[in-house]
C-alpha cells in the first residue's frame, strides 16, 4: 500500500467534480453511463448538500456516498432506481421525509480494501441520527447472482451469503455494515446484466429516532477504549509480530473502539536474535524495526478506523537512544512522543536518554496525553497537561514484578483524581526468557478514574485478569469529566492555590 499522509471525510463540493467523475470511472469499469454528470451533482448539492459526501486520501477524491431524503410511504412500494430518483431529476427529494435513500456508494479499486466505504457508511448513520430519521435504505445489487442463477433462486442467494456459503461484494459489505434485507426487488436497474436486474432493499434503523423532533446531542462524549494487555511470546521474524498486533487490533476495532493501547517496549521478543550480544548493542539492533513498526501500524490506523497508541520501542536519534512510540490516527496523520523519565535500570543497561517535549494530542475524541511508565510517577507532568485541556492519559509500561506494577497502577489512580481525567494503563505479561534484561513481567491493564459520585466508588472504571493475555474494551463518558470540574464534591483544578504555587512547563528554547 502507498504511503498515506491524510485522510478525510466530508461533505461532497462541486469544485470536487472532476476528481470524482475520474474515480467513478475507474470504479464503475465496464458499467456504460456509469459516471455522474456535471448538472446531476450540481442538482443534488443544490437540494441536499448535507447528504452527499467524499472521501479524501492526501486530499484526492477516492470515493463517495450519495443520498436523498424520501418518505417510507415510497421505499416500501416496489420500485426502480429510476422512479426512486425522479429520472435523475431527484424531484423525489423530501426534506420533510423520514428515509434517507441511498443512491450510490462507490470507492475506487486502488483504496480498496482499507475499509473507506465503511467511513461513509458510519458518517451516513451519524446523519441520520442528527437529522432525526427513521432509517437508512437503499436497493442493493448483487453482482455475483448471475453465476449461481441457473442454480438457485435469489432469495436462496441471499441466505447462502448471509451464512458465508457463497460471496456477493456488495451484499456482504451491507450485512457487515448492520443493515438486514427487506425484500427482493425485480427490474431495479435497467442493464444491470450481473445482477440480472434483482436488488435487495436494505435497511438499517435508527435506534435514537423520534417521532417528535428533539435535538440531538452532536458532540461526541462516551469514548470506547480498547486496551492489550500483551503476552511476551518468541517470534519468528517481524511479519509475526504484525500477525498477532493485527489480530487484537481487529478484535478491539470490531467492538468499535476508539483508541487501542500497546504496551511499552512490547516488540521486546524480536530481541531474542541478539541475545547474543551486550545489552546495549542489542536494543540498538531492536531499534532498527522501529521505522517499519510504525510504518505498519499507521496502516492499520487506516485500514481498522482506529487511533492507534503503540506503546513504545527503542528509537535512534543522532546516535541517542529513545524510548519512543507513536499515535497513530485513523484520519492517516501521526504523533510521536518519548519517555521523558529513564529508570536507572533503563541507563546502566541501555544507556537510554530521556525525551525534552511534554505536550497533549488533538484526537477526535478530544485532547489526551500519553506518558510512558516512570512518567507517571512524576505529578508535574500529567498537571502541565491537565491545564493544557487533558481527559484521557494513556500510560504504556512494562513492570517486572508486583512491586514495580504498584508503583505504576497507585500513581496511575492519583493522576486521575488529581487531574480531573481517565488514566489507561496497559502493559506486557508473561516470560521471555531468551531476551537478557527482559526476563518476566507482570501487569494488570485498567481504567482508572477519578473519585466522586459519577465514578466507580474504587476509582478503577475496569480492569483485566491479573497476568493473563487478554484485551479489555470500556466505554468512558467524557461529559462526566465536565460535571465534576464545575460541580464536584471536591474540585481540584479549581480549588489549586496559584497564590501559593504553581507548576512551570519549560519551552524547549529555554532549557
Amino acid at each position: 500500500m502507498e504511503t498515506i499522509n491524510k485522510l478525510e471525510v466530508r461533505n461532497l463540493v462541486m469544485q470536487d467534480y472532476l476528481e470524482l467523475r475520474a474515480s467513478m470511472v475507474e470504479a464503475y469499469t465496464g458499467i456504460e453511463d456509469a459516471p455522474w454528470k456535471q448538472s446531476e451533482i450540481s442538482k443534488l448539492l443544490s437540494l441536499f448538500p448535507d447528504g452527499q459526501l467524499v472521501v479524501l486520501v492526501d486530499d484526492k477524491v477516492v470515493g463517495c456516498a450519495l443520498s436523498i431524503i424520501v418518505d417510507h410511504s415510497i421505499v416500501d412500494q416496489n420500485h426502480t432506481y429510476e422512479q426512486i430518483t425522479g429520472s435523475y431529476t431527484f424531484s423525489t427529494h423530501n426534506p420533510d421525509g423520514n428515509i434517507l435513500y441511498g443512491i450510490d456508494v462507490f470507492i475506487h479499486p486502488k483504496y480498496r480494501g482499507l475499509r473507506l466505504g465503511r467511513r461513509l457508511y458510519e458518517k451516513r448513520k451519524e446523519l441520520t441520527e442528527q437529522l432525526n430519521l427513521k432509517s437508512i435504505m437503499f436497493a442493493g445489487r448483487i453482482p455475483n447472482y448471475s453465476k449461481y442463477a441457473n442454480e438457485i433462486t435469489p432469495k436462496a442467494y441471499i441466505e447462502k451469503v448471509k451464512m458465508k456459503e457463497l460471496f456477493d461484494p456488495v451484499l456482504a459489505f451491507q450485512l457487515s455494515n448492520d443493515f438486514h434485507v427487506k425484500k427482493i426487488m425485480k427490474n431495479y436497474l435497467e442493464g444491470d446484466i450481473h445482477s440480472l436486474e434483482y436488488a435487495v432493499l436494505m435497511e438499517w434503523n435508527n435506534i435514537y429516532y423520534d417521532q417528535s423532533p428533539k435535538l440531538i446531542n452532536l458532540e461526541k462524549s462516551v469514548v470506547r477504549l480498547g486496551l492489550i494487555q500483551w503476552q511476551m511470546r518468541p517470534l519468528k521474524n517481524l511479519e509475526s509480530l504484525f500477525d498477532q498486533a493485527e489480530f487484537f487490533i481487529d478484535a478491539v476495532s470490531g467492538y468499535g473502539s476508539d483508541f487501542a493501547l500497546f504496551p511499552e517496549l512490547f516488540i521486546a521478543p524480536l530481541m531474542a536474535d541478539y541475545n547474543h550480544l551486550n545489552e546495549a548493542d542489542a536494543i540498538r539492533e531492536l531499534a532498527k524495526y522501529t521505522e517499519p513498526i510504525y510504518q505498519k501500524f499507521q496502516e492499520f490506523a487506516i485500514s481498522y478506523n482506529i487511533n492507534i497508541i503503540t506503546g513504545s520501542m527503542p528509537h535512534i536519534v543522532d546516535g541517542n537512544l529513545y524510548n519512543s512510540g507513536f499515535l497513530c490516527k485513523r484520519d492517516g496523520s501521526s504523533e510521536m512522543y518519548t519517555k521523558i523519565h529513564i529508570t536507572p535500570n533503563e541507563v546502566a543497561h541501555w544507556g537510554m536518554k530521556g525525551g525534552d517535549q511534554i505536550k497533549t494530542f488533538d484526537t477526535d475524541c478530544g485532547k489526551i496525553g500519553i506518558m510512558i511508565c516512570y512518567d507517571v510517577e512524576f505529578p508535574e507532568l500529567s498537571r502541565i497537561m491537565a491545564d493544557q485541556g487533558m481527559q484521557l492519559l494513556f500510560v504504556p509500561f512494562l513492570t517486572d514484578t508486583q512491586n514495580g506494577y504498584t508503583r505504576v497502577k497507585s500513581c496511575a489512580q492519583a493522576r486521575a483524581i488529581e487531574n480531573e481525567c481517565y488514566v489507561v494503563i496497559a502493559g506486557c505479561v508473561g516470560n521471555l526468557p531468551k531476551v537478557n534484561n527482559m526476563d518476566i513481567q507482570y501487569a494488570q491493564a485498567a481504567v482508572l478514574t477519578p473519585s466522586d459520585f459519577a465514578f466507580p466508588n474504587d476509582g478503577i472504571k475496569a480492569q483485566a485478569t491479573p497476568n493473563t493475555e487478554m484485551t479489555l474494551i470500556v466505554d468512558v463518558n467524557l461529559d462526566l469529566l465536565k460535571e465534576l470540574h464545575q460541580y464536584g464534591s471536591v474540585r481540584v483544578l479549581k480549588d489549586r492555590r496559584h497564590d501559593l504555587y504553581k507548576v512551570v512547563h519549560k519551552q524547549q528554547d529555554d532549557l
